[in-house]
């Protein structure tokens, strides 16, 4: 199927969503998206569209600017840019005019963050650690959350909230002083493929074998009866049937939840995904598919807005060999590559899963670790620690590897003791659990009888409970491989 096809079958779906009308009307029409409440990107160009009669004149004002335009004579679009407006708490009004007046009161200009992926993104705020408490403080007028409408926080509404968008946004909020827009766009149960535009996956050969596969009545698994789990858990947070969703098309998501988007100002993306994919053989490829959407999101919007991922946290029973091959590794690698991309950033949550919850409960770190890097790297709060730390470079120095990482603010930390969840392997590929010695940010790492190693790997499994590495502010360290041997060795 065509993204042409797919998207004539689509748009009944995205007016729902966005209320926008699709064809030529006698009058102006607005995505639901501006509408009382919303929260506008400060400091950037804002671009306002809808519909209205073919030929029509459309004026729209607001914080003392006016543009124009003329609806197309076929379909009835019209868009304008606004010049870029200061943040501010001050409500504003959003007036649009052609042979009706619309109008979107109580508006504020702030940081608008598209957060997107599947039931982590989606679990509610009633479902998390210190749920009542979280509530009953959830008084914050100043950030709002789009679903369907634009919401004002506070403790009657925040309940409903999206836990790790909301920690998130308050992260943001308090730490910069200006209001903060939450665009919820995710959906449990949901693979990478679903959220990328289909024409751009199928123009990547390795791609292939999982589109032509994604319809197959059951999907291979590292761990069957995990996902089991995953699905169940994943219709509890929704309320719904996830394999459901994951029968949809590849890119259905990206059109329905995404394409109605667009150019919407924001300052950027949270994405919290992953967890569909690493039940697959294709757990490897994660990388390469999450720089592709990546890649391809930007380009529809026409720059590189601030993209923060989650690193997956542990799942699954102990870490009991010092490397297992397990798909939710891969995945955290996936994510890892991801950082080689421009403006990218990544929250490590290893220490905050739960062995038998894939939706765990502690998503007030979560949200705190993915608020220190936007605080320090998009709103230049320097003082702030953006990451846990990452491997810089490595050597072999006779029986040793010594690793030098960055981000280790103030010197690398074994908390315990000395570091756990750490392996080393000779050519062989044998692995064996690990010595280490910590120097200021240099960890040098042996096992006596490794006589040549070759490769180290850190908190290589689904579930590495003792991964006990940090920096000085706190952070924990991403898993990560010094190797590029493939999967299975």
């Amino acid at each position: 199927m065509t993204i042409k096809h797919l998207h004539l079958r689509l748009i009944g779906t995205a007016a729902v969503l966005l209320g926008c009308a699709l064809t030529a009307s006698a009058k102006v029409k607005l995505p639901t998206i501006f509408s009382d409440h919303m929260v506008l990107q400060a400091g950037v160009p804002v671009p306002v569209w809808g519909t209205a009669e073919g030929n029509e004149k459309v004026t729209v004002t607001i914080a003392g600017q006016t543009k124009s335009a003329t609806a197309g004579k076929g379909d009835g679009k019209w868009q304008v840019t606004l010049d870029p407006i200061t943040a501010g708490s001050k409500p504003l009004t959003l007036t649009v005019q052609g042979e009706n007046t619309l109008t979107a009161k109580d508006v504020l200009i702030g940081e608008v963050w598209l957060c997107s992926g599947q039931s982590n993104m989606v679990l509610p705020l009633t479902k998390v650690n210190d749920a009542e408490r979280e509530v009953k403080e959830g008084n914050w007028p100043q950030i709002r959350m789009f679903t369907t409408k634009w919401v004002i926080c506070s403790p009657e509404t925040v309940g409903s909230f999206s836990a790790v968008a909301y920690f998130f946004s308050r992260e943001i909020h308090k730490g910069t002083g200006l209001p903060v827009g939450a665009i919820n766009r995710a959906a449990g149960g949901t693979p990478i493929e679903l959220w990328t535009n289909l024409d751009v996956q199928k123009q990547v050969p390795e791609l292939k074998p999982i589109l032509d596969a994604f319809d197959a009545p059951k999907a291979e698994s590292t761990d069957p009866a995990q996902a089991e789990i995953d699905k169940k858990q994943a219709a509890e947070v929704e309320g719904k049937n996830a394999a459901g969703t994951q029968k949809k098309s590849p890119g259905y998501l990206f059109e329905d939840r995404i394409v109605p988007l667009v150019p919407y100002a924001i300052r950027g993306v949270v994405w919290y995904q992953g967890e569909a994919n690493s039940y697959t053989v294709n757990a490897p490829l994660y990388g390469r598919q999450l720089a592709l959407m990546i890649g391809d999101w930007r380009k529809r919007w026409g720059y590189d807005f601030a993209f923060l991922t989650v690193q997956l946290p542990e799942l699954g029973g102990p870490q009991k060999e010092p490397v297992e091959d397990s798909g939710r590794a891969w995945v955290r690698e996936g994510v890892l590559q991801s950082l080689s991309l421009p403006n990218v950033g990544m929250a490590v949550t290893l220490g905050t899963g739960e062995e038998k919850n894939n939706h765990p409960k502690n998503k007030q770190d979560v949200g705190r670790r993915l608020g220190m890097w936007a605080l320090n790297t998009v709103y230049g709060k320097k003082e702030i620690a953006s990451s846990g730390p990452l491997v810089a470079s490595h050597k072999i120095a006779g029986d040793k590897i010594v690793i030098t990482f960055t981000h280790t603010d103030g010197g690398l930390v074994a908390k315990g003791g000395k570091v756990k969840a750490l392996a080393i392997a000779g050519a062989d590929h044998k692995w064996a659990w690990a010595e280490s010695k910590i120097d200021g940010d240099t960890l040098t790492v042996w096992n006596a009888d490794v006589k040549d190693p070759a490769a180290v790997r850190y908190a290589w499994a689904g579930n590495p409970a003792e991964a006990n590495l940090f920096n000085g502010a706190g952070l924990p360290a991403s898993q990560f491989r010094t190797d590029d041997w493939p999967a299975g060795k």
